[in-house]
C-alpha cells in the first residue's frame, strides 16, 4: 500500500495557485510530496507554453531525478497529448530520460500498441481503467499479467454509482485471475471516499491536484504536499 502524489496532470493554470507547471515546478513540488510521505510519483510533463506534452519528459524526468533520486516516477501517456497515434508512438520512442513506468488508458484504441511500446523500451505500465468494459478489455489481451499494476479510476461524479463501478472493475480482475497490484483513485468529490476504500481493502492510491484540490473536509488544500499528508495519514489510520 502506497500514497503515489499525482501534482498537476491536465488542470489548466488557474486551477490551484500552487499548480506546478514547468519542470523546475514539478521537481520541486515532487520532493514536497516526498517529504510529506509520498511513495511514488505520477507527472505530466509540460512543454515551454504550459501544455502536456509528451516531448518534454525527457527534461522533466532529468529534473524530477535530480530532486528526488531513487523515487519511481511515472508519466501518463493520454492520447489527448499529442492527439494523433503516430506523434505518440513517435515521442514514446525518442525519450531518452525514460521514467519507471507509464500509465495506459484502456478506453483508448491504441492502448495495446502503446503498451507493447513501452515493453520493448523497459518502461513499467500502469494500466488505467476507468469503467467495467476497460477491464473486460484489458483481461482479454494476451500478456495483461505483464504490467508493473492497475490503476482504477473513476471519473463518475456520483459516489454511489462511481463505488459500483469501481468494485465491477475489482471483480472483473479477480474472476480473471489477475495478481498484480491495483491502485485506487477518483476526482474531486471521489476521493477522499476513494482514498478510504483503498485503505479498507489495502490497495495504493494517489492524491493530488490532478484529482482535486481539497482536503476531506472541503477546504482548499495549500499545496500539494498537505493533500499527500492527509492520505498518508488516513493510511496510518490517523486521518
Amino acid at each position: 500500500m502506497i500514497v503515489q502524489a499525482c501534482i498537476n496532470g491536465a488542470r489548466p493554470r488557474d486551477f490551484h495557485p500552487a499548480l506546478p507547471l514547468t519542470a523546475t515546478a514539478m521537481a520541486a513540488d515532487a520532493a514536497a510530496c516526498l517529504a510529506a510521505g509520498a511513495a511514488e510519483l505520477h507527472i505530466h510533463p509540460r512543454g515551454a507554453d504550459g501544455r502536456e506534452s509528451l516531448a518534454a519528459v525527457d527534461e522533466t524526468m532529468l529534473a524530477v531525478r535530480q530532486a528526488c533520486p531513487g523515487t519511481l516516477t511515472g508519466v501518463s501517456t493520454g492520447a489527448w497529448i499529442e492527439n494523433d497515434v503516430e506523434r505518440t508512438r513517435a515521442a514514446i520512442a525518442a525519450w531518452r530520460e525514460l521514467p519507471d513506468y507509464a500509465s495506459v488508458n484502456l478506453s483508448e484504441a491504441d492502448a495495446p500498441g502503446v503498451m507493447e511500446l513501452l515493453r520493448e523500451r523497459g518502461v513499467g505500465i500502469e494500466a488505467g481503467l476507468a469503467t467495467i468494459a476497460d477491464a473486460e478489455r484489458f483481461v482479454s489481451l494476451a500478456g495483461h499479467g505483464r504490467v508493473l499494476r492497475v490503476l482504477i479510476e473513476i471519473d463518475i461524479p456520483d459516489l454511489a454509482a462511481a463505488l459500483d463501478e469501481a468494485h465491477g472493475i475489482a471483480a472483473v480482475l479477480d474472476r480473471a485471475g489477475l495478481r498484480r497490484p491495483i491502485l485506487l483513485h477518483g476526482v474531486d468529490l471521489t476521493v477522499w471516499p476513494f482514498v478510504d476504500l483503498a485503505r479498507q481493502q489495502r490497495w495504493s492510491t494517489r492524491v493530488g491536484l490532478e484529482d482535486g484540490k481539497t482536503l476531506a473536509d472541503g477546504t482548499v488544500a495549500k499545496d500539494n504536499a498537505e493533500i499527500v499528508k492527509a492520505a498518508v495519514a488516513v493510511f496510518a489510520g490517523r486521518g
